[in-house]
């Protein structure tokens, strides 16, 4: 014998969406829950599920009255949050195409004047070179950075604060150091 194979959720969902369709009425849980699995083979224990997925994705109306909740989803609501979305989609895709179309246009505005020439490869050439040329500098002066007159002032003003505050508190160097944040290997370049 072979089972029979159940209900996908959203074919659930599609067929409980056809008892409010076709009907037209409102019902309360207790109505839905012996309608949908005599009428759409959905089972009673995933009714209340499907019902309130409905709910929550605004396909199915609920409200409360006194201590009833009543439920109903009409095919013109459906119709017409269709229609809602379709003009929402247009709307955004018309926006999208405005957008391409302007930023193709300032695309091709900043490829006036960028052609590739001669000129133009040389001129890059240099470009290139110049960075290089700056990187090298830039290294060769950070290795040099220890004999700058400001670096080696910055360090003779932390040494004669470590200094004083040894005379003034009676503290050693590594404790001086800790507080302050000075790295252990902090001393003169040679």
């Amino acid at each position: 014998m072979s089972k029979k194979k159940g209900l996908s959720h959203e074919e659930k969902r599609t067929r409980m969406m056809e008892i409010f369709f076709e009907t037209k009425e409102v019902f309360q849980l207790k109505d839905i829950e012996k309608i949908a699995p005599k009428t759409k083979g959905i089972t009673p224990m995933s009714v209340k599920e499907v019902l309130q997925s409905l709910v929550d994705d605004n396909m199915v109306d609920c409200e409360r009255v006194g201590t009833s909740n009543y439920y109903w989803a009409f095919p013109s609501k459906a119709l017409h949050a269709r229609k809602c979305r379709l003009e929402e989609l247009d709307k955004q895709h018309t926006e999208a195409k405005q957008r391409k179309m302007s930023l193709q246009q300032a695309v091709d505005k900043a490829k006036v004047g960028r052609e590739d020439t001669e000129e133009r490869a040389s001129l890059l050439n240099e470009l290139q070179a110049l960075r290089e040329k700056r990187s090298h500098l830039k290294s060769k002066l950070e290795k040099n950075r220890e004999c700058d007159p400001e670096v080696i002032e910055e360090m003779n003003n932390v040494f004669a604060i470590k200094s004083w505050a040894k005379r003034k508190f009676g503290f050693d160097d590594g404790r001086i150091d800790k507080a302050f944040g000075i790295p252990e290997d902090f001393d003169y370049m040679d």
